[in-house]
């Protein structure tokens, strides 16, 4: 295995859900070079800021300047913030703030390919089940990435948080090319966990595609499209064997396409309380 020092980008607001993301991700992998990324973005500072500024200034241009210059202020506190978070965490943390308009989730993902980093690290606020939100900003970097993405739901609980620090990698198998990339991917960036593929057969299904370790569920007795079944087995599997985490393949980049399909990296990041791991579609690791 590799031995050298993993590149993260992990984005980062100021929120629980986020400094939750920071610490979990520095449990599965510990030592790594961390840029926490601070997405800047208009009216450039929060509201009591822009109130008590409106009634100092003297004009608009006066106003709109000073928005500018005490919201630069406070994004570099908040990116400060989250380096120290990682810092204190084990990481080799550097903050990194960059003006942005919108699109926060593809911001992420050039940032990513710019530092040369091997994962983006996202926080995600309640997306399971019915809550899951079209145009969130973990949706959108898992679509743009060029690099694997990791989404740590928030809240997780005791025994989720516990089951980071030592459980195996369960990555949704299919026998594709998807699958060998996130397999690949998972075994790469966390070399010495176990890696078990899982394949999810239902009744109509023969078995599943051969693979070291494979294991089989069985998705009978469900009444949901392919997806969300597939995405619900390996959630619930996760949860039978303590997994830190699972690990799904995309099949593209397309958002519309891939919700409206119901993919299995996407209802697996909608419905699992456990980090996944999304790699993209073509991805080849960084040697």
């Amino acid at each position: 295995m590799p031995t050298t020092q993993r590149r993260i980008l992990t984005g980062y607001d100021g929120s629980p859900a986020a400094a939750a993301a920071i610490e979990a991700a520095a449990r599965l992998l510990p030592g790594a070079r961390a840029f926490i990324a601070y997405a800047w973005t208009p009216p450039f500072a929060d509201e009591a800021m822009r109130h008590r500024l409106w009634r100092g200034a003297s004009c608009l241009d006066e106003f709109v300047e000073a928005v500018e210059r005490e919201g630069e202020a406070q994004a570099r506190r908040l990116a400060a913030l989250g380096a120290a978070i990682a810092g204190l965490q084990g990481w080799d943390a550097e903050a990194l703030i960059e003006r942005a308009y919108g699109g926060e989730g593809a911001l992420l993902a050039q940032l990513a390919e710019r530092s040369g980093a091997d994962l983006i690290v996202v926080g995600s606020r309640g997306l399971g089940g019915t809550r899951a939100l079209l145009g969130s900003v973990s949706d959108m970097t898992v679509h743009y990435a060029s690099c694997p993405v990791l989404v740590v739901p928030h809240p997780l609980l005791e025994h989720e948080r516990a089951a980071v620090d030592g459980g195996d990698v369960l990555v949704g198998w299919d026998g594709s090319a998807g699958a060998e990339a996130a397999r690949d991917a998972a075994a790469r960036l966390f070399p010495g966990r176990g890696v078990v593929p899982v394949f999810v057969r239902d009744s109509e299904e023969p078995a599943g595609p051969s693979a070291t370790g494979l294991v089989t569920v069985s998705a009978e007795g469900t009444s949901l499209e392919h997806g969300r079944t597939v995405a619900a087995a390996l959630t619930a599997e996760s949860a039978v064997r303590r997994a830190a985490l699972i690990a799904v393949g995309s099949r593209g980049r397309s958002a519309l396409s891939e919700i409206m399909l119901g993919s299995v990296a996407m209802a697996t990041l909608h419905r699992a309380y456990r980090p996944v791991l999304v790699v993209p579609h073509g991805y080849e690791a960084r040697g």
